[in-house]
């Protein structure tokens, strides 16, 4: 085998500018795939980081049918004190969990005592929420930055309405709502800090003290709308959720009658996420394209260019396994040497991206998001793997044309 490995190499030297060439062309192909992947993947862990970890948490436990008609805020579906504490126990179990965040969503109107206008609201325990939710306090533009800001009788105003209404801080607003009885209830509270929205200018959402909403709302009991986890691990977001509704949710729509969601089935972007998934690999199936046309063409203009040499060689006895082995062998050098020259030029690439940081904005946002491009070991074997098995499939048909010549017919070949 090791004759034949240095007789390929000699013959893919003889033709120098084709082997560069070919070579060249996988390269490219490795380089734009590991490159794409890199930077989509940092791009789609980036927003995904920025939705989870600015207001939506990793997993989400509600009563069931709560997110069906989450729209409308119901307040008659919120979690009673025994689900809760079933809550509280299924986490107690689960070592991934970092934190929780009781949660009391509603709508309410809003007033500067001259404007009115709806506002969500969302009732949190400041420490508790900033656990589950860390990239909240980047999102307070202006104002307190710390659980200070959501203390009792304080109120994080959306920047859209901060800027249509006027509104700034220090300023006093009356924040009104009805509660699941039908009865009225306002509070006054005093502007902390001024809000941005975690995917653009169009949010209207709120926030106070947990206690507060309490109050507004008169719920007499511990009660809350969701509770918002955050794990250890955001990979093992599918398999804790996965756990907690076996868990929590039972069989048949009885027992706590809960229902555990993860990020992916509560935000429209896990869709998109799924389709950054889907063009990764149509690059890949496109870099399987190139390599394939690459070695095929190269391989088979080196059989119709050397037909007298294949002849020559099989005069004088070299068998046609041999012969067919030799084919094989170049194209899967060829394969070699381009996904090696590949991988070498997209590490160095990814790197200079990581410590350039690109920074890119989404939804309008504010917020500059830093990419850190990087690509994991198993997209980078798994691009060479690809390359070397197309390049030596590619080679089958040639390397066996070539085996299943005559000799006296290729002697004679001019």
């Amino acid at each position: 085998m090791g004759n034949v490995v240095k007789i390929a190499v000699r013959n893919l030297l003889r033709y120098t500018r084709r082997s560069l060439l070919t070579v060249s062309l996988i390269a490219f192909g490795v380089v734009f795939v590991l490159v794409f992947v890199a930077m989509t993947g940092s791009f789609k862990e980036a927003i995904v980081a920025s939705i989870t970890d600015s207001y939506l948490g990793h997993v989400q436990v509600h009563r069931r049918g709560y997110v069906a008609s989450i729209e409308s805020l119901p307040l008659n579906l919120s979690l009673e004190p025994t689900q809760l504490a079933k809550i509280q126990e299924a986490l107690g179990s689960e070592p991934g969990v970092a934190g929780a965040s009781e949660r009391i969503k509603f709508n309410a109107m809003f007033s500067t005592f001259v404007e009115t206008t709806g506002l969500r609201i969302t009732a949190v325990y400041p420490e508790r929420e900033f656990a589950v939710c860390p990239k909240l306090p980047a999102r307070i533009v202006q104002g307190d930055r710390t659980p200070a800001g959501l203390a009792r009788g304080k109120i994080l105003v959306p920047e859209l309405l901060a800027r249509g209404m006027g509104i700034k801080v220090g300023d006093t607003v009356v924040v009104v709502a009805t509660n699941k009885d039908g009865s009225v209830n306002g509070k006054t509270l005093l502007v902390s800090g001024i809000l941005e929205s975690a995917t653009g200018p169009g949010g209207r959402d709120g926030y106070i003290h947990f206690e507060d909403g309490r109050e507004i709302l008169r719920m007499p009991g511990r009660e809350t709308m969701e509770v918002a986890i955050r794990l250890r691990d955001f990979g093992q977001v599918e398999r804790l959720g996965a756990a907690l509704r076996e868990r929590l949710e039972g069989r048949g729509g009885g027992r706590e009658a809960l229902e555990v969601h993860t990020w992916s089935q509560l935000s429209p972007f896990s869709s998109v996420a799924r389709l950054i998934d889907m063009m990764a690999l149509f690059m890949k199936l496109m870099l399987i394209a190139i390599v394939l046309i690459s070695i095929l063409n190269v391989m088979i203009m080196a059989v119709y260019e050397r037909v007298r040499e294949i002849g020559t060689i099989a005069a004088i006895g070299t068998l046609p396994s041999r012969i067919l082995s030799l084919f094989l062998v170049e194209g899967v050098l060829l394969g070699v040497a381009g996904a090696a020259a590949g991988v070498l030029v997209g590490a160095a690439i990814i790197l200079v991206l990581d410590v350039w940081k690109v920074s890119v904005r989404f939804g309008g946002s504010l917020q500059l998001f830093a990419l850190s491009p990087r690509v994991d070991l198993f997209e980078v074997v798994l691009a060479c793997v690809m390359v070397i098995a197309v390049s030596a499939l590619a080679s089958v048909q040639p390397a066996v044309r070539a085996s299943r010549m005559e000799p006296i017919d290729a002697l004679r070949h001019v």
